[in-house]
């Protein structure tokens, strides 16, 4: 399965990623800044979604406000 960000890019394990667009964070007051850069990501089943660390939580994001980095 292939794994692409919102440019078309496609991704792999380890990749560094900038978000595209702030982000709240669901359940929490917290909002991720344009900008953000997520590193070390892990790719998910769903072609939508990987996984990254932010502020030493992890996160399942959706793959359509990500470029890669």
């Amino acid at each position: 399965m292939e794994i692409k960000d919102s440019n078309g890019t496609l991704l792999n394990e380890g990749d560094s990623v900038l978000l595209i667009k702030d982000l709240k964070v669901r359940g929490s007051s917290t909002t991720l800044k344009r900008g953000t850069v997520v590193k070390n990501i892990r790719l998910t089943d769903d072609a939508g979604e990987i996984e990254g660390k932010i502020n030493k939580e992890i996160m399942v994001l959706k793959t359509e406000f990500l470029k890669k980095g």
